[in-house]
């Protein structure tokens, strides 16, 4: 009666090295995809509140420029893409305060504030837009972006909630 369930020698070396060959294919595997992974599993920052300058030194009805740049991380590779745009503040209040995109909405050229005129100027094709942001002439289809959510920090620094896309 020797035999049927009676594990050979051969066969015990077998099942052995097989195991232990899967246990250290995992653990040296595990770490390889996981590290290969993780630039395409990480969220990145979409959402951030991006300092713009000291309140106290934003002078009352001048457009302000101000910039600043993003890096986005996507995989291994990483791309750094400026913003910039011009704070008005209306009055000494902290919440009077209007921060406009100077990325125009028509071809994404950056616009100027031409002090003589009062309006921000587009140099692609002429456009023109007020000092709140609204359209006067040109061809661009809708207003400059505005920064809606902003605060100021308990240093003074005025921050606005830069938002990807």
């Amino acid at each position: 009666m020797s035999g049927s369930n009676h594990l050979s020698r051969r066969d015990f070396i077998k099942a052995t090295t097989g195991a232990i060959g899967g246990i250290i294919t995992v653990a040296v595997g595990a770490p390889v995809v996981a590290y290969l992974i993780d630039p395409a599993l990480r969220a990145g920052g979409k959402e951030a509140w991006i300092s713009i300058g000291k309140l106290k030194d934003i002078p009352i009805n001048v457009p302000t420029a101000f910039s600043f740049t993003r890096t986005q991380v996507n995989g291994w590779e990483r791309t750094g893409t400026s913003f910039g745009g011009y704070i008005i503040r209306k009055s000494e209040a902290e919440d009077d305060i209007l921060v406009l995109s100077s990325r125009c909405t028509h071809l994404g050229c950056s616009v100027t504030w031409h002090e003589t005129e009062k309006n921000f100027v587009c140099p692609c094709h002429d456009a023109r837009f007020s000092a709140e942001g609204t359209v006067l002439d040109g061809p661009p289809p809708a207003p400059l972006k505005q920064y809606a959510d902003k605060k100021v920090d308990a240093d003074g620094n005025l921050l606005i909630l830069y938002k990807e896309g």
